[in-house]
């Protein structure tokens, strides 16, 4: 197996997740779920199968001083900074040419900072087939994960050849990427078979992932190139400014993954989340007798399915059902538990009613 890398995407801003994320500190670097930040427990998923010198993570530079302060553990030349954010091929391809100054046939595992993901040892295991599949069929492998109901928040990958041979996690190539399907069309993948959904987890050797940009983002390749020139010279953060920004933005999606052929599934069935809003980690949260979630300190009276999360002082629900209450500083958020996607709109109105002190 080739030496293997870590690319962590870290530069989201999280507006679902306002009150607790802010500008100065997004979804991913947020205590969610115990003692450890989205980011931390990604770093150290990924530790168990990558040298903490490996790992990568790519933010924005507003984000340096809690990226800095959260990832201690790793070099802060591991630390890139986009200008700008560009999407995700922008943001890979970036790291790539990091990667291949020391190790062109490296493998490079990439992930987003703020996912979920539970049962660490069958998601090492999960990479590594993937990892042995981008390095004997210099493919790019993306893991997609095994739906468990008609999902419409989630993009889909219909898998086509079977190629698990005698391999203990399943396998496949890849037929296409297909959008969020609306609801009948969701359905209509589960009773067909062979869709699962795309979880944003791609391993690739580096080389290849290049060479992918190149043959499909020939402009992004060259302006790539004139960046990773320059790595090392007083001139890169100028060149990398000046450049970046004017980068088309593009996912790796629409980019890389509908045109390429050399795409393939590895299955993932280690427990998955996404976290796309409160709602989402209310589902995901231990819960009482009533079906409540807290996180702080909190009294909760005649209310059940309901999230409450203090970040000081104290909460008192009374008489509420299927809630969602965040305080964080001077900003609180009440809304009902099926508007929680609906939340990115407070974050609109507060920036055209130019209210930045409370973003």
């Amino acid at each position: 197996m080739k030496k293997l890398y870590s690319l962590i995407m870290a530069g989201g801003s999280g507006t679902r997740f306002w009150p607790g994320s802010k500008a100065a500190k997004p979804k991913q670097y947020l205590n969610l779920f115990g003692s450890e930040s989205l980011l931390q427990s990604t770093i150290s998923r990924f530790a168990k199968f990558t040298s903490n010198d490996n790992i990568y993570i790519v933010s924005g530079k507003n984000q340096a001083k809690v990226l800095e302060e959260q990832t201690t553990m790793l070099p802060k030349s591991n630390l890139i900074y986009e200008p700008v954010g560009k999407n995700t091929l922008p943001c890979i391809g970036l790291a790539a040419m990091f990667a291949e100054k020391e190790n062109p046939d490296g493998i490079m595992v990439v992930s987003p900072a703020d996912h979920l993901i539970e049962n660490d040892e069958l998601f090492k295991d999960t990479v590594l087939a993937a990892s042995k599949i981008a390095d004997k069929r210099d493919g790019i492998v993306t893991i997609g994960i095994t739906p468990t109901y008609p999902a419409t928040g989630y993009g889909y990958v219909q898998t086509a050849e079977d190629i698990t041979g005698s391999e203990k996690i399943r396998q496949y190539k890849v037929e296409q990427f297909v959008e969020k399907p609306d609801e009948t069309t969701a359905k209509s993948y589960l009773a067909k078979g062979g869709f699962f959904w795309n979880s944003g987890l791609f391993v690739f050797k580096v080389s290849v992932f290049i060479d992918a940009v190149k043959e499909f983002a020939p402009q992004l390749y060259s302006d790539l190139r004139k960046i990773q020139a320059e790595l090392g010279m007083p001139t890169f953060e100028n060149t990398l400014d000046t450049i970046y920004r004017a980068v088309e933005s593009i996912s790796v999606d629409y980019g890389i993954m509908e045109h390429a052929r050399n795409i393939y599934l590895v299955e993932g069935n280690f427990v998955w989340n996404d976290l796309g809003s409160w709602e989402s980690v209310y589902l995901t949260s231990k819960k009482d007798e009533n079906q409540n979630a807290v996180s702080g300190e909190s009294v909760i009276i005649d209310s059940k399915n309901s999230y409450v999360s203090s970040d000081s002082g104290l909460i008192a629900l009374v008489g509420l059902d299927d809630v969602i209450v965040v305080q964080d500083g001077n900003t609180t958020l009440v809304c009902k538990r099926d508007k929680a996607e609906e939340v990115k709109k407070v974050v609109d109105n507060l920036k055209s009613n130019y209210k930045s002190q409370f973003l």
